[in-house]
């Protein structure tokens, strides 16, 4: 009896150093990360010093290191991150909600879900190589060098839409729109299946409709993580270069979508804003790229790292964004 204690004893005790060595293990895995993360922003940040100012934000590239700016690509990026928000965001947690509130598991239903796993792992390129074929070719529908153009006359101006729609922001946006719709979809399906089901049953047993249900009981519940997901894959979207070089990205531009550097140019042009989309643009991961080939040691070095620290910025601030939505609105959720 007290062989087998004392052999029950060993094994427990074996179990405990196994796990105790694991935590350790792991523990010194995310510290190994954090200190080169550390390095790495050290180094980065210790070499934009100084680079990045107010001038650096309002001024165009130049091929002077001490004269260039990042603004055409700040402006580029919002704006391609504005469309790409407009597009993904209505069909990606529209998608959502049909699969996960209306339809029935079947096997169409098992194949989109199917799918949508996988595209979620696919290289970014090839999404730029669909984006190029499908949005800025448009499966050569228009033959020619010279491009279509359909114009519509408007009330404020004559809008003239290139067809195919070539190298614009327009292209990009809706190419970065299908590089994260998978992901959007499947945070926003999984944050509808957080919400318990004894919510949309008593919300139906009180004669609610399921449309009333999921627009005033299930949506308010999952926006937390539906945003936070929508945030986070926008994220993503602004850091990719691989799919806007395939689609035509200009790499030297010193230009903003639809000249707008402000509120001013939109009050006084407000045409300029229907504009935006057809227009040539570049975006922060592009000009940092740009940077990086030039010749001069301060493109390479300084230059480069002051876009960077201003990549990083916008990159942290949408976080903290979708850090404070998930908190600000799971206070207010009560079951």
């Amino acid at each position: 009896m007290s062989n087998n204690r004392g052999e029950f004893n060993s094994k427990i005790n074996s179990r405990h150093r196994t796990s105790k060595l694991f935590e350790l293990f792991c523990l010194s895995a995310v510290l190994l990360a954090l200190v080169v993360l550390c390095v790495l922003l050290f180094s980065v940040i210790s070499k934009a010093w100084g680079w990045v100012d107010v001038d650096f934000l309002t001024s165009h590239h130049s091929r002077k290191p001490e004269d260039a700016g990042i603004k055409a690509a700040l402006w580029g990026s919002l704006w391609l991150i504005l469309l790409t928000g407009l597009f993904s965001i209505p069909i990606g947690v529209g998608a959502a909600l049909y699969l996960e509130e209306y339809s029935r598991k079947n096997r169409l239903t098992t194949f989109i879900q199917v799918n949508l796993s996988n595209l979620a792992g696919v290289p970014s390129i090839v999404y730029g190589i669909l984006g190029l074929t499908v949005f800025a070719r448009m499966f050569d529908m228009f033959p020619g060098e010279q491009q279509s153009v359909m114009t519509i006359s408007l009330l404020i101006t004559d809008l003239s839409i290139p067809l195919p729609f070539g190298p614009t922001l327009i292209t990009g946006a809706m190419t970065l729109s299908l590089l994260i719709l998978p992901v959007v979809i499947i945070s926003s399906q999984e944050s509808l299946r957080s919400v318990p089901p004894s919510l949309r049953h008593a919300s139906l047993a009180l004669g609610a409709t399921e449309w009333q249900t999921i627009r005033s009981q299930v949506l308010p519940a999952a926006l937390p993580g539906i945003a936070t997901g929508v945030i986070l894959s926008l994220s993503r979207a602004i850091g990719e270069t691989a799919p806007l070089l395939m689609v035509g990205a200009a790499s030297f531009i010193t230009a903003t979508p639809g000249g707008i550097d402000g509120m001013g140019d939109i009050l006084t042009n407000p045409g300029s804003l229907l504009e935006v989309p057809f227009s040539k643009y570049t975006c922060m991961p592009m000009q940092i790229y740009n940077w990086v080939k030039f010749a001069k040691v301060e493109f390479q070095e300084y230059v480069t790292s002051a876009g960077i620290v201003v990549l990083l910025g916008v990159l942290l601030l949408m976080n903290a964004t979708a850090v404070y939505i998930r908190m600000r609105f799971q206070n207010k959720i009560q079951w």
